[in-house]
């Protein structure tokens, strides 16, 4: 289950305006603000079947979004990938400081960091 809302959360940060103003605004309530389907209901003047049913479509469409483009798989693929680059850069200034003490490879280190670093703002 918690997979399955960090999917839907990643899928609504990169696909979310794509949906329409009304898919947007149950999605929100319903997944972000914990809302339950009657109560959005409620507040809208809809029935909990109308308001499920706006949800499950921009589930699907974002799903559907996600398939075709596979943007969300690559920035976790790509994120993955710099912190890896971020450890083993730690890794090589370590042990640079405690065996070879190069200043070279300390300003190579010093420059991988500082690209990492960009990259994070």
């Amino acid at each position: 289950m918690k997979d399955q809302a960090f999917r839907m959360t990643m899928l609504y940060d990169f696909y979310g305006d794509l949906l329409t103003e009304r898919q947007r605004e149950f999605y929100d309530l319903y997944h972000n603000e914990d809302l339950s389907l009657a109560e959005i209901a409620e507040n809208y003047g809809i029935t909990r079947q109308g308001v499920r049913d706006v949800i499950v479509r921009a589930e699907a469409i974002l799903n559907d979004f996600e398939e075709k483009t596979g943007i969300v798989a690559r920035f976790l693929k790509v994120r993955s990938a710099l912190e890896e680059i971020g450890r083993l850069n730690d890794e090589a200034e370590h042990l640079n400081q405690v065996r070879l003490h190069d200043p070279k490879l300390s300003q190579l280190t010093s420059q991988i960091r500082a690209q990492l670093t960009g990259l994070e703002e």
